[in-house]
């Protein structure tokens, strides 16, 4: 689905990640950790070709993506769904009309009945018609992890999607991430919170990869 070979990006001319070779299988979990400013939102920006990498060979289904036209980067990332780190939504707009966005700007439609049944399912049914600006931490994530699977993507990637949440949160976020799991998603998420990957391992079998002095590294069994 999504594969690295020997891939380098730099900013500067300072190479940030370095020989990095990774492949995110169909129904796999991955766990990205590493310190502040290591390259973990990089890599996912690589992953769905937000950026593109300096030497090396990223390959998104099939594809290389230092040749994908603006056409072919559009319709791949209809398969991969992001939760950004920022969570930015409309204010304007309630959390339904938020959500309904990505299906608009495709031309897509869906029962309104499956949006619903989203909504419920993120536990967000009482805030349907709420603006963000109204919404908690918490209720943001959940928006931003209905908005990233609305298109019903084949992989979904999360850039610390519970870095300002409490734990109770956190260990809520994560439930919804293995049941998509279950479903046959791929998922990577990238968090420096070694309890959350702790909690994981122990629902869903998992892949923690650390980048550590630019190079991604499969990491021990210590977490």
């Amino acid at each position: 689905m999504i594969e690295f070979e020997d891939v380098t990006y730099g900013y500067g001319g300072a190479p940030l990640l370095a020989d990095v070779s990774l492949r995110l299988a169909p129904g796999s979990f991955h766990f990205l950790t590493g310190p502040s400013g290591a390259g973990k939102t990089t890599l996912l920006k690589l992953c769905y070709g937000e950026l593109i990498a300096s030497q090396g060979r990223v390959t998104l289904f099939g594809q290389d993506a230092r040749t994908m036209t603006r056409d072919d980067v559009a319709m791949m990332r209809r398969r991969i769904g992001v939760v950004h780190q920022d969570q930015q939504f409309l204010d304007h707009l309630s959390v339904v009309e938020n959500l309904s966005l990505p299906l608009t700007v495709s031309g897509r439609t869906t029962p309104q009945g499956d949006l619903e049944e989203l909504i419920r399912w993120v536990g967000l049914e009482n805030q349907a018609q709420a603006h963000p600006p109204e919404l908690s931490g918490g209720e943001r994530q959940r928006a931003a992890l209905a908005r990233a699977i609305v298109m019903s993507p084949e992989v979904i990637l999360a850039d610390e999607p519970t870095g300002n949440v409490d734990w109770e949160m956190s260990l809520r976020l994560l439930k919804l991430m293995v049941e998509l799991n279950k479903m046959g998603k791929t998922i990577m998420i990238a968090t420096h919170d070694l309890n959350l990957i702790r909690s994981a391992k122990q629902q869903v079998q998992a892949r923690v990869l650390r980048i550590s002095n630019h190079r991604l590294q499969l990491a021990g069994a210590d977490l």
